[in-house]
């Protein structure tokens, strides 16, 4: 696996070898640090070192044996159940890889693939779901796919179903919803300083909400909401990508097949 130097620029501007590997979608940092540990990458030819800089015009090979361990890297679509975190526990709280559990493999998994301890090492969520929220959680392995889903510049849809309540009325909220709140929420909210990309929403029904983000800041969607009046009493992500939600039972996981891409 040998990345082709930049031609777009001759700058002499120089980057940390592992930030290089992870935008030509090489691997992750982290993962790229392994590699580098292990000996697995060169730089024109020479053996890296771990913080090493290069230029951009540096041609950076990787050893067949870091291909072969990506190739066996997975990655798991859990329903999350409320009550969970999506990363380290916390108040007592248990993190949600505490459900990929061979039990609690889903019946219905396509990807023919058999549950081993081995899958729950580095295994590390690609997204927030807060404790009180429920639905597609994604744990993966491989960084490649963090970073498509979590990146900074990752343009992946996010889709949530979001129940609320609106000055103390719980049915038929849609019909006096004022109609500029809701443009608000499409466009013109901000979060810690900063403006909110656009966002579709949508009512689902009288009561519910439907969320597409491309973005995902803490608490996002209930901050959201609070700008406008609205208090969230139930939020579901149903969708990441092209990846669904579908029929995955409350508290049971699959595997990503091979055949499937965010």
């Amino acid at each position: 696996m040998t990345s082709e130097p930049s031609t777009s620029s001759t700058a002499v501007s120089q980057i940390r070898l592992n930030k290089r590997m992870a935008e030509l979608g090489l691997c992750s940092r982290r993962e790229a640090d392994e590699w580098i540990a292990k000996g697995w990458v060169r730089v024109n030819g020479q053996l890296a070192v771990l913080g090493m800089a290069i230029g951009l015009q540096d041609r950076v090979h990787v050893d067949k044996r870091a291909q072969s361990h990506q190739q066996q890297q997975v990655t798991i679509l859990l329903h999350k159940p409320m009550g969970y975190v999506s990363g380290q526990a916390e108040d007592g709280h248990q993190p949600a890889v505490h459900l990929i559990q061979a039990r609690n493999h889903w019946a219905g998994d396509q990807s023919r693939l058999r549950f081993s301890p081995q899958h729950v090492r580095g295994l590390a969520p690609a997204g927030r779901l807060d404790i009180d929220s429920t639905g597609l959680l994604v744990l993966t392995q491989d960084g490649r796919i963090a970073r498509q889903l979590i990146g900074e510049d990752s343009t992946i849809e996010k889709e949530y179903l979001v129940r609320v309540h609106w000055a103390d009325r719980t049915t038929a909220i849609n019909q006096v919803f004022p109609e500029a709140e809701l443009m608000r929420l499409r466009h013109g909210l901000s979060l810690d300083g900063k403006p909110l990309k656009p966002a579709r929403v949508e009512w689902q029904n009288p009561e519910q909400l439907r969320f597409v983000l491309k973005e995902g800041k803490k608490r996002q969607i209930r901050r959201m909401c609070e700008q406008v009046g609205l208090k969230v009493v139930g939020l579901k992500r149903i969708r990441m990508g092209r990846v669904v939600l579908g029929h995955l039972p409350v508290g049971q996981w699959r595997y990503l097949s091979s055949s499937e891409v965010f």
